[in-house]
């Protein structure tokens, strides 16, 4: 499956980040000692579900790496025409593409691992759209200072995740609505309210389950959808506030020092498993000393001349 990374956003002055970045693109912001996308690019290169990676947003010359072959575009002005032309760009790699994943370039805790599982759980079934979440439970614990923006439903407290998995003809179908929709993804009552005003008041009120509600907007939208409850954090952590960038930093910086104490812990142990494995060396008695004379063994004529 192809990934189509989404990393065009510029921060203006009234942004909050705006002052880590100054006029560059937010994908760019350092964490733990490389641009946020880099790590983003490392998990999926090294998840074995993606073959190839779209870059919408940035170019060759921010010099950044990957695993699996990148193809950059040009960032297209807006979210949704930045996904549209990540799929054509996948559709132009392969004909026979059916799904794509979706990637926001702000999760930077994420991991080849997640990416691997998520491809795996949604391709269980054939929907149009999967949409991921998190349930607060999940993310506070991992991250306790995140202070997401959590939806209260009747059965789940959840926040969104940034990496999702969508049929290839939905970027065609209902492009008006779709839109809307993620012009108003920080905003989940404005979204409601979209889907239908009984639907606003359901959620407002807390009265509607994460089943009734998946059933409303699949309805109302005319996808067939299915939502996938994440077990970790990482994909849903995103950076939109300077206390998330300084947690997010944190605690890469932490995974490195583990990573490099780890990395010095084993080297030490081969090292010393190396010196123990070695065979002794064997001391050979230099020719015509004494010890080589009384260990030669007799010949023939030693044992004629102590005969005689």
């Amino acid at each position: 499956m192809d990934a189509i990374v989404i990393a065009g956003g510029i921060p203006n002055p009234e942004d909050p980040l705006y002052v880590f970045l100054k006029g560059d693109a937010k994908a760019l912001v350092d964490v733990a000692g490389k641009p946020m996308i880099q790590w983003v690019l490392d998990a999926l290169g090294g998840a074995k579900q993606v073959n190839n990676v779209i870059l919408v947003g940035l170019s060759s010359k921010n010099e950044l790496t990957c695993k699996k072959p990148v193809y950059y575009l040009s960032n297209q002005g807006r979210m949704l025409a930045n996904i549209v032309a990540g799929v054509n760009k996948a559709l132009e790699l392969n004909k026979k593409n059916q799904y794509v994943l979706i990637v926001s370039s702000d999760i930077p805790a994420l991991k080849p691992e997640m990416v691997d599982w998520l491809v795996d759980t949604c391709m269980e079934t054939k929907d149009d759209l999967y949409y991921g979440i998190c349930p607060k439970d999940v993310m506070e614990a991992r991250f306790p200072g995140s202070k997401r923006t959590f939806t209260k439903l009747k059965d789940i407290q959840l926040c969104s995740a940034d990496i999702h998995i969508a049929h290839v003809s939905q970027a065609t179908e209902h492009l008006d609505l779709w839109e809307s929709l993620m012009g108003s993804r920080k905003s989940p009552l404005k979204q409601a309210s979209m889907i239908g005003l009984d639907t606003f008041f359901q959620v407002l009120t807390h009265s509607i389950t994460l089943d009734d509600l998946v059933t409303k907007v699949c309805s109302r939208i005319g996808v067939k959808g299915r939502v996938i409850v994440w077990p970790q954090a990482e994909p849903c952590m995103d950076v939109d506030k300077p206390h998330q960038l300084e947690l997010l930093r944190e605690d890469l910086e932490k995974q490195q020092r583990k990573s490099m104490a780890k990395a010095r812990s084993a080297t030490k142990k081969t090292t010393k498993k190396t010196a123990k494995s070695k065979p002794a060396v064997k001391t050979t008695a230099k020719k015509g000393s004494s010890d080589s004379k009384k260990a030669a063994p007799l010949t023939a004529r030693t044992k004629l001349k102590a005969e005689k």
